[in-house]
Formats: structure tokens, sequence, C-alpha cells
């Protein structure tokens, strides 16, 4: 399930008509998520001994680091509901297109300007930055998948409501 404020959404299906006309549509990765999901995100970022997921998700980045480097916070826009993680995929055949790095791996591969990725992953990654910029979101520079709502509704709220 997917929560988005009524702004994003909108503007969402401004992007997916836009992108549907090119023969691709978007992937949600994250939407809303509560500030209880985002501090247990963040309890576990704290516990440096938890390195189970490092090699596949922060293979370079010190786990002790992940705060201080802009990876991981203890407030999140994902609470504001007006934040999303997504990719592009073709709709024909519902693959993803390759953006150089997967979904949250946290490192400057994952940087929206990096240099040291294929002329093909680049021009994805300008791909669904241009789309969403043109229809009112702001991207998240270390993260080629993260984009808020420039005028989000909910620009200073954590919320904490629980989704079953």
């Amino acid at each position: 399930m997917l929560i988005l404020s009524e702004k994003a959404t909108i503007a969402v299906k401004k992007v997916q008509k836009a992108l549907n006309k090119k023969g691709l549509g978007l992937k949600f990765y994250d939407g809303y998520r509560p500030q209880r999901s985002v501090n247990h995100f963040a309890a576990w970022a704290l516990d440096v001994n938890d390195t189970l997921m490092k090699q596949q998700y922060y293979p370079n980045v010190a786990k002790k680091n992940l705060f201080n480097q802009g990876y991981i916070a203890h407030k999140s826009g994902h609470t504001r509901g007006s934040t999303l993680d997504i990719t592009l995929i073709d709709l024909k055949t519902g693959i993803e297109l390759d953006m150089g790095t997967p979904y949250d791996y946290f490192g400057p591969e994952s940087w929206v300007d990096f240099d040291g990725i294929t002329a093909k992953q680049k021009r994805n990654r300008k791909k669904i930055q241009k789309i969403m910029l043109k229809n009112g979101f702001k991207n998240y520079p270390k993260e080629w998948w993260h984009f808020t709502l420039k005028n989000e509704p909910f620009p200073d709220t954590y919320f904490d409501f629980a989704i079953k």
C-alpha cells in the first residue's frame, strides 16, 4: 500500500501520464513512512555491530557514518506524505531501467550526478530527474530515487499514524 498526500498524488498522476506516453511507468519503493518506522531504522543505524546488509547496501561506508554523511536521518520527509522513492520501468516488460545502483544503496555511486556509471545509466537517471522536477518535485542529490514535492502541504509535520 502506498500512502501520499493529496497534492503529491496529483503530481504523481501527472508524472505517470507523461511517462506512459513514452512507454514508461513508475515503480514505487516507498512513500509515507510513520515516525515509529523512522525511529526503528535510526536504531538499526546506531547499532554498529549489525552489519548483515553492509555488502549489499553500504559496502564502502562505515555504518557509524550513515547519519553524518546524510544517508540516514532521525526525522524523515517520508513521514510527511509527500516524499517518495521510485524508479522507472518499461511498461511492456515491467523491468526496471538500469540506474547504476540498486535502490537504497548508500554511497557516492547512488548520487544523482555520479560519473562512474555507463552513459545509458546516466540517461536513465537524467530521465527520472527531469520528469520529476518538471512536475513539482525536488530531488535528494545523494539518492537518485528520492523525491519530495516542492510545495508539500505538511513541511514541518512528522506523522506517526500506523498502517495496517
